[in-house]
């Protein structure tokens, strides 16, 4: 009896699980609000991919061999100029509010992973596997995204590819999914009654809560997790309510520095003597040759300003900041690109990382509000923030706003 699929101590026994809950309706709930919000989050992240200009320069594609599913890239535009940190503050918040829902709906549709036959028919069956990646790929994407926002890179490999493959795997199982069993979600809703199907328990348990009451529970937790990571996209007093993010809490410091940073000049092993006012020289090399300039040089240069914020990744964010510094189209003009200004291949003294070098594009070179910064709220920049000079450009992610620049090459890439 104890090898018999119907034994109500088995798992693959519809019997075994007993929550009053489970049902065609409460199934149907969560899943609607999953498929517009997994909608939102695929999208969300491929424009944030697409942020990096991938196309532009291989140290800026961190999926070399994506292939066709680089079919949607195009330049990534610097207006508006809050446009990657409202991108990537609704994909990582979201991502995080989802949590519960997604939890709820794996825990609502759990038996069917246990059911035996495996398949019945063609359609069973193609639902089996969808519903299979759908459960690994949405765990998968959830945990690796919470990991990188948590600067917890315990899995193997680089984040980047991992992170991209898994979501198309994953939204094409939803795809598929969503597309067998949406019609039948949408008549549970509709119907005052509800019909029975094999999420309902043959035998259920004593309800203790409302269907309703947990959609109530459900919706509290995502608000818990909105509520407790949305201010990192703020300053003070919001960034203080963002207990779930490492860059939530008090900002670092006071002054015209006192904003939020990722890496601090320690920690990316920069020598504060090579970096130090009197020693460093910008190397800039362009169409008519190298020209080599020293931070009062270019503090000589017309200098112009530009209220710009840093957005990562990770989904943090500060306010606009004042910027103030040399245009990189006007450095482009230094070296012979006086009307056309190109791409720009940007290295830093950080020894090492994996955006110790960027590429940025024609389009946003030539963006007046793009600039080699030597200033910032009205005062030198710190160490942290990339003394002597760094990049600070709209819209672009902020690994790609380099800090303590040491060489720009302009020409296409």
């Amino acid at each position: 009896m104890r090898d018999d699929p119907r034994d109500p101590r088995l798992p693959t026994s519809p019997g075994f699980w007993r929550s009053p809950l489970r049902g065609p309706w409460f199934t149907s709930v969560l899943g609607l609000v999953l498929l517009a919000g997994i909608t939102v989050l695929f999208v969300t992240g491929l424009l944030s991919y697409a942020a990096y200009n991938p196309n532009l320069s291989p140290v800026n594609d961190k999926t070399p061999d994506k292939g066709i599913l680089g079919f949607y890239l195009f330049s990534w535009p610097t207006n508006p100029h809050w446009l990657y940190r409202l991108n990537q503050g609704v994909h990582v918040t979201l991502g995080i509010t989802l949590i519960p829902v997604l939890l709820a709906k794996l825990w609502s549709v759990v038996p069917r992973l246990f059911a035996l036959p495996p398949a019945r028919s063609l359609a069973h069956a193609l639902e089996r596997i969808s519903l299979l990646l759908l459960v690994g790929g949405g765990l998968f994407e959830f945990v690796t995204g919470v990991l990188n926002v948590q600067l917890d890179y315990v899995f193997p490999g680089s984040f980047y590819p991992l992170h991209f493959y898994g979501a198309w795997v994953f939204f094409a199982a939803f795809v598929a999914h969503a597309l067998l069993k949406a019609p039948t979600a949408l008549r549970n809703l509709r119907q005052l009654r509800e019909e029975r199907n094999d999420l309902v328990s043959p035998r259920p348990a004593e309800l203790t809560v409302s269907r309703r009451g947990a959609l109530w529970f459900v919706g509290g937790g995502s608000l818990l997790l909105f509520a407790t990571t949305v201010g990192q996209n703020f300053g003070d007093p919001l960034r203080r309510t963002a207990l779930l993010a490492p860059h939530g809490g008090a900002e670092p410091g006071s002054g015209p520095n006192g904003f939020q940073i990722n890496k601090t000049a320690a920690y990316a092993g920069i020598d504060s003597a090579e970096a130090a006012g009197d020693a460093w020289r910008l190397v800039v090399t362009g169409r008519t040759g190298t020209v080599r300039l020293s931070r009062a040089r270019l503090a000589e240069l017309p200098l112009y300003s530009a209220a710009l914020p840093i957005a990562c990744v990770e989904g943090w964010s500060t306010p606009d900041q004042w910027w103030r510094g040399v245009r990189l189209r006007d450095l482009a003009a230094l070296v012979g690109h006086e009307d056309d200004p190109p791409d720009v291949f940007v290295e830093s003294l950080q020894r090492h990382g994996a955006f110790r070098k960027a590429a940025l594009s024609a389009g946003q070179v030539a963006d007046p509000r793009s600039l080699l910064a030597l200033y910032v709220n009205g005062e030198e920049l710190s160490p942290d923030h990339g003394y002597p000079a760094r990049i600070i450009v709209p819209a672009a992610p902020g690994v790609l706003n380099t800090k303590w620049v040491a060489r720009m090459t302009f020409g296409d890439l």
